[in-house]
């Protein structure tokens, strides 16, 4: 393993990627999407677009919440051509529920490019940031993990090792910049990789935001928080500003058989693409009308409830009115039937809202016993 060697601070530096990535081989964790220490140490090479892939769903979403879609996506598309052949209303409809919708849109974009180029990733940081819906942060983790780039991988996991292995006391966000210098000089020159990796499993399994174990840290050693007593005082955080709360209503019509009314937002937007039970106008900045006298049509609807749902920069309230229906549907309108609706692209909002008009409706049910 080759490491910077000039100096005290290189030799710190040295020390804590040997102790992390020996830990790493030893508690690593099992992710779909990893190639584990021992067979990397086989020749196994990661599979670039599964590391995309898997990086584009973990951006602000939890690993326990991707799995499933990721296992989802992979027995529908097994490589980057073959989601790139896919329609783009198949892909909105496997990412419903992952949140942050914008992201399947750039995969769908950013997988038709890779195709076009013969299906390669481009294997620099520079290259994969040119690439629809890669940042930053993605570009580096796709660089150190698939093809083994020395770069800085910092997520959330990271900062909080980082700012406690160093006592970092300038409040996120504004400690990004020192957080991620010392990330740097941290990189080994061999396994960048599993390095990355490492860091991130130790921000995730060890060094918690709250009540971190930190006797059984392989850095303990070398913390700069934990020899002066506080370690869970870290990282410092700016106060947030309070989200603001919008209002709307929700229109959750269903004909004899169960299917249920929808309509598909616009493409570009909030929720773009993805579909929904008729709403008003309400948007991040302004509020929709709440009362039943903004119904889509004349039916007997009814006060449902009211549901709550957190988006990124504000907060939503919608009131739910439900009817029986019957008829064509409006323009610009379409029938789901029960069966349908399960598999509809609809953000996790529009299924609270369904699912407090018409309990169960997106849900998927239960084989009955005795049959196939």
């Amino acid at each position: 393993m080759t490491f910077p060697t000039s100096g005290c601070k290189q030799q710190t530096q040295h020390g804590i990627a040997v102790r992390l990535l020996a830990w790493y081989d030893a508690h690593h964790r099992d992710l779909p999407w990893r190639v584990p220490p021992r067979e990397l140490a086989r020749g196994v090479r990661p599979d670039p677009y599964r590391v995309w892939l898997s990086e584009v769903m973990l951006q602000q979403t939890t690993v326990e919440a991707v799995k499933a879609y990721f296992r989802a996506f992979l027995d529908k598309w097994q490589t980057v051509e073959a989601l790139a052949a896919a329609p783009n209303d198949d892909v909105m409809k496997a990412w419903a529920g992952l949140g942050y919708y914008s992201r399947a849109r750039n995969l769908k974009a950013c997988a038709d490019l890779v195709a076009a180029r013969g299906g390669l990733f481009p294997d620099t940081e520079d290259g994969l940031r040119a690439l629809p819906g890669i940042g930053p942060y993605t570009a580096a983790a796709i660089a150190a993990i698939a093809f083994d780039r020395p770069a800085a991988v910092v997520d959330g996991n990271v900062e909080r090792v980082v700012s406690r292995l160093f006592s970092i006391e300038t409040p996120l966000p504004e400690a990004k910049a020192e957080i991620r210098a010392q990330v740097e000089r941290m990189v080994p020159g061999e396994r960048p990789g599993d390095f990355a990796q490492a860091t991130m499993d130790l921000g995730a399994t060890i060094c918690s935001p709250r009540r971190p174990r930190c006797m059984l840290c392989p850095l303990r050693q070398d913390c700069s928080a934990l020899a002066n007593g506080d370690p869970e005082r870290l990282p410092v955080r700016g106060a947030k500003p309070e989200k603001p709360l919008r209002r709307g209503a929700a229109f959750v019509a269903v004909r004899g058989d169960g299917a249920v009314l929808l309509r598909k937002r616009p493409e570009k937007g909030l929720l773009g693409g993805m579909s929904e039970v008729p709403t008003t106008g309400w948007t991040a900045r302004v509020d929709g009308e709440t009362g039943v006298d903004a119904a889509p049509f004349p039916a007997g609807w009814r006060h449902a409830g009211r549901i709550g749902h957190v988006f990124t920069h504000f907060s939503l309230e919608l009131e739910v009115y439900h009817a029986a229906a019957v008829g064509a549907a409006p323009a610009d309108h379409f029938w789901s039937g029960p069966e349908g609706v399960l598999g509809e692209a609809l953000p996790t909002v529009m299924k609270k809202a369904i699912e407090l008009a018409i309990p169960g409706a997106t849900k998927k049910r239960a084989r009955a016993k005795g049959k196939a």
